[in-house]
This record gives structure tokens, C-alpha cells and sequence, in this order.
């Protein structure tokens, strides 16, 4: 694209199963080409490269150094003089913060079309009062309980008949007292 051409609205670019896949992915994995992203993802390698472009087009990723000169990564998108963040709290955690609350909402709006034993949610809160180190326990505790099905969206194969994707949230943080 050159300098001349603008970068179209992010909000002109149709949601699609892959792209969003794809922005999972380079928000855990940090970078991927089209050939681990298929690998991953269960995609063909033409079709990650070709929606991948697309993302970069709209300016939601772009291309990462390549260690060997010959593979083609891609992370998401850094404003500039930002440099890589090392945990949740920068592009990656508002992008994946993003990404869950547009799925939330989604699923509201069009939960009564879902067959009927797709219909119901396991939404819920707490407020636990915990040490820093409870509060890293409680976090691993729940990755260990995920780890088991996690490999299933890597290999289709390891996937039940009846599985879908299902969203699994979880947001452990402390609550700061409100400003005076």
C-alpha cells in the first residue's frame, strides 16, 4: 500500500470465523505464519495467508522479523514507538479484552437461534479475597483445569463430534477502591 492510499476502517472489514481465529492466535502466540496459523488452527495454509493479508490491509497486524530470512511472520499491529509488551496489559490484553466482549454480546443477541441444548451459559462472578500468591494459584488452578481440551483446537481430529468453540473467560484481578 502505498503512502498515498489510506488504510480502510477497521470497522469496513466483515467479521469472519478465520480472521478472528487468527487474531487469537498472534495475541497468544506473539507471531505466526500462515503455516503454523494452519497447523494451529485446522485452516489450509492459502486460506490463514490469504486472511491474514487481509488483517494486515486494515491495519490490525503487520510483518514481524523473520529469523531466517525465508518465513513470512505476523504479529499484530504496535503504535508506534511502542515496544513489545511483555504481559496482558497492552495490545494483546485489549484485543483479547475486545474480542471476548464483541463474542459476548454476539452470543446474547442470537442465543434463542442456537439448537436448543446450545442455549444456555455458564456466566459467573466472584469476589474472593486473596494474597498475591492466592490470587496466582487461583489462576493456575484454572488454566490446569483447561489444559486438557486445549489441543483440540489445534487437531480437529481430537475434537468430539458434537464439539464447538466455546469461549472460556477468565479475568483475575484485584479491585482498586473508586478515586475520591
Amino acid at each position: 500500500m502505498t503512502e498515498d492510499q489510506q488504510v480502510p476502517a477497521v470497522e469496513e472489514l466483515p467479521e469472519h470465523e478465520v480472521r478472528t481465529a487468527l487474531l487469537r492466535l498472534l495475541a497468544e502466540e506473539g507471531t505466526a505464519t500462515s503455516s503454523t496459523a494452519a497447523a494451529r488452527l485446522g485452516y489450509s495454509s492459502g486460506l490463514c495467508s490469504f486472511h491474514l493479508r487481509r488483517l494486515a490491509r486494515y491495519g490490525l497486524i503487520e510483518e514481524a522479523p523473520a529469523p531466517d530470512g525465508r518465513a513470512r511472520p505476523w504479529r499484530l499491529r504496535r503504535p508506534e514507538g511502542e515496544a513489545a509488551a511483555g504481559d496482558a496489559s497492552g495490545e494483546f490484553g485489549e484485543l483479547a479484552r475486545g474480542l471476548e466482549d464483541e463474542s459476548y454480546r454476539r452470543w446474547l443477541a442470537r442465543r434463542a437461534a442456537a439448537e436448543p441444548e446450545w442455549r444456555q451459559d455458564e456466566a459467573f462472578s466472584a469476589v474472593l479475597y486473596l494474597t498475591p500468591e492466592e490470587m496466582a494459584l487461583v489462576s493456575g488452578e484454572v488454566r490446569r483445569l483447561l489444559t486438557p481440551y486445549a489441543g483440540r483446537e489445534g487437531d480437529p481430529a481430537r475434537r468430539p463430534g458434537r464439539a464447538r468453540p466455546v469461549a472460556v473467560v477468565s479475568r483475575v484481578f484485584p479491585l482498586l477502591p473508586e478515586e475520591e
